[in-house]
């Protein structure tokens, strides 16, 4: 979500023809795949179209977020007279794949960016408009929680148990997130724990926005936060990037290791097993019992890590232009960076399984 395609300078390509068309039907798409996706999140069958109504504050939600974020790129492109494409938006309309109904919207630049501050502008335009918005969606959320009987009226098994759930899908708590919470929630008002966020539109679609805003600022590549760094700091950028890279990926490496060592522990008669609880399973046990947060990561930055080597890239291209930025811009720059670290959600999204033994968390998400 959120990605650009930046032209290096050098590439001269003709002035941009929009396909209107096209860019309209992928919204209308679009716009029906989040509709099934928030009916799915309310807990009626997303495949009745009648059911379709209570699923259309989150669509609009989510459709204004990503049209913030993209639309913010689109307009500063414009303000520096490079030639841009309106939004493709990527409409996913099968929920127990991608639960959110949509893999987002990218624009592609048609002419070369020459200059940082044009590539800082355009880079940074869309995170803070989509963060911006994102910030309208929990004050709203926060300040408008319904009773508990909204969640019954979803979950009518809750009424007779003693507490609400903690297993399910659950999304990773931000600084932000956690903040509003704390501030905005009246006195007295149920407050849904992070496993029954997604069945109350603005906060679902308030996290989420976060999190892909978080996402896209990551300093790699042609992501925004690549845009951002490069900008900044030249360069540099690529070095910071590695090891952001590297870090992503041992921390994403962690739960599988966890996961293999608890396979190892079970009673294996195959020869192959057995040999590989001989020489793992004294050094993962040993890991366990000295640094048990080396395996308490997600699965999901492993994921992102591949994609930064292998799609996004990890440097960015050069841009021929030794101006540094001014000190405007240098401090947009750090906003973003704040925005980035109260935003992320180090845990991402898992599914905590109903027992400690039950199962394992996974990489991917489950369906509503």
């Amino acid at each position: 979500m959120g990605y650009t395609r930046i032209v290096p300078t050098g590439v001269v390509q003709q002035p941009v023809r929009q396909q209107y068309a096209l860019h309209v039907i992928l919204f209308v798409l679009t716009f029906f795949s989040t509709l099934m996706a928030g009916t799915a999140w309310a807990g009626r069958d997303f495949t009745a179209v009648e059911n379709w109504g209570a699923g259309l504050i989150y669509a609009i939600l989510l459709m204004t977020f990503i049209s913030a974020h993209e639309f913010g790129h689109y307009f500063a492109a414009r303000a520096h007279g490079v030639a841009a494409t309106l939004p493709y938006y990527i409409p996913m309309p099968m929920p127990w794949i991608m639960p959110f109904g949509t893999l987002g919207a990218v624009i592609r630049t048609r002419s070369p960016i020459r200059s940082r501050a044009a590539l800082f502008d355009i880079g940074v335009s869309g995170p803070l408009a989509g963060f911006a918005v994102c910030i309208v969606f929990l004050v709203i959320g926060f300040s408008t929680l319904p009773d508990i009987e909204y969640l019954y009226a979803i979950h009518p098994e809750y009424r007779t148990m003693p507490q609400i759930p903690t297993y399910g899908l659950t999304f990773g708590d931000t600084l932000l997130f956690a903040a509003m919470r704390h501030l905005l929630a009246p006195v007295g008002s149920f407050v849904p724990p992070m496993n029954e966020i997604y069945h109350y539109p603005f906060l679902c679609v308030g996290w989420f926005g976060l999190f892909v805003t978080a996402l896209n600022l990551l300093p790699i590549g042609q992501l925004d936060g690549g845009h951002i760094l490069y900008a900044m700091v030249g360069r540099w950028q690529h070095r910071i990037g590695r090891w952001l890279v590297l870090v992503l990926a041992l921390v994403g490496v962690g739960p599988i290791f966890d996961v293999l060592r608890l396979l190892l522990h079970g009673d294996h008669p195959d020869t192959l097993m057995r040999l590989l609880q001989q020489m793992l399973l004294p050094v993962l046990d040993g890991i366990a019992s000295v640094a048990p947060w080396a395996f308490a990561g997600w699965s999901g930055w492993l994921v992102w890590a591949i994609l930064a080597r292998f799609l996004f890239g990890i440097a960015h291209p050069p841009i021929d232009d030794p101006l540094p930025l001014d000190r405007r811009r240098l401090v947009a720059g750090i906003i973003a960076m704040v925005v980035f670290v109260i935003s992320i959600a180090p845990a991402g999204i898992y599914d905590v399984p109903r027992s400690d033994s039950a199962g394992l968390i996974g990489i991917f998400y489950r369906n509503p």
